[in-house]
C-alpha cells in the first residue's frame, strides 16, 4: 500500500542529500556536463526545481506544464545560472512541494501529469521522490545506483517493470536480482522468454536507461532493447 506521507519523508530526506552534494561544487562544475546526453548538471539542476513547481501544479489542479514547449525553454532558461541561483531555486521549489503534499487532500483522487497520463495523488510523492534520486546520479558527482536506498530502488524496478509489462516492442522477460527477488516485464513483442539477472542496481540501471545491461547476465534470449522512458 502506497503511504504518501512516507514518500514525502523520503522525499525531504533524498532533497536534502542532493542540496549537499550540489552545495560542494562551484560554478564551472555546474556549468560542465552530466551523464544525460547533451545536458549540463545547471540542465538537471533546472528541471528538478521546475519538476517541483510542476507537480505542485499536479496536486493541486493545474496542467502539470503550460506545453512540453514551454517545459524545454524553461530548463534552457534556468540551466545556465550560477550554483547560488540553482541552489536557492532548488531549495525553494522543494520547499514548494512538501508545503502542497502536507496540505489536506484526497490523496485517492486521480490527477493528471504529461501528456495524458493519470495516476493516483498517492503516487506524485515517489514520483518526486524518483525524479531526486536518480537525477542526483545523473549529476555524476559520487552518487551512484548502488548508493540509492533499498527500498526506493526495489519500489522504482516494480514501477518500472510493470511500466514495460505488455509494451509492444519488449518480448517476456524475467528480472533476477541476486539476493533472490523476481521481477516480470515485457510480453508485447515476440521473442524471449529471456532471464535478466544481476544485482538490484545493475537491473535498474538498465530498466531507468542509466546503463547499458552490461553488468548483467542474459539467459534464454538476448538483452531487450527498452524503448525511452
Amino acid at each position: 500500500m502506497i503511504d504518501h506521507a512516507r514518500d514525502l519523508a523520503s522525499v525531504r530526506d533524498a532533497s536534502e542529500r542532493l542540496l549537499t552534494a550540489v552545495a560542494a561544487l562551484d560554478n564551472a562544475a555546474v556549468a560542465g556536463p552530466s551523464r544525460l546526453p547533451g545536458w549540463t548538471r545547471g540542465h538537471i539542476l533546472a528541471h528538478l526545481a521546475r519538476n517541483a513547481d510542476a507537480l505542485v501544479n499536479v496536486l493541486e489542479g493545474r496542467p502539470m506544464y503550460v506545453s512540453g514547449d514551454a517545459r524545454d525553454a524553461d530548463i534552457e532558461r534556468d540551466a545556465p545560472r550560477p550554483l547560488a541561483d540553482q541552489l536557492t531555486d532548488l531549495r525553494e521549489s522543494g520547499a514548494r512541494f512538501l508545503e502542497a503534499g502536507a496540505a489536506p487532500a484526497d490523496w485517492s483522487r486521480t490527477v493528471e501529469l504529461r501528456n495524458g497520463v493519470t495516476d493516483s495523488a498517492s503516487r506524485v510523492p515517489f514520483r518526486r521522490w524518483a525524479e531526486v534520486e536518480l537525477h542526483h546520479v545523473d549529476l555524476g558527482i559520487g552518487y551512484e545506483l548502488e548508493d540509492l536506498p533499498a527500498e526506493f530502488v526495489e519500489r522504482e524496478i516494480d514501477f518500472l517493470a510493470e511500466r514495460f509489462a505488455g509494451h509492444k516492442d519488449v518480448p517476456s522477460t524475467g528480472l533476477t536480482a541476486d539476493d533472490g527477488r523476481i521481477w516480470t516485464t515485457g510480453g508485447g513483442a515476440p521473442g524471449g522468454p529471456a532471464g535478466v539477472e544481476g544485482t538490484a542496481a545493475e537491473l535498474l540501471g538498465w530498466l531507468a536507461g542509466r546503463r547499458d545491461g552490461s553488468g548483467l547476465t542474459v539467459k534464454g534470449g538476448t538483452l531487450p532493447a527498452l524503448p525511452p522512458l
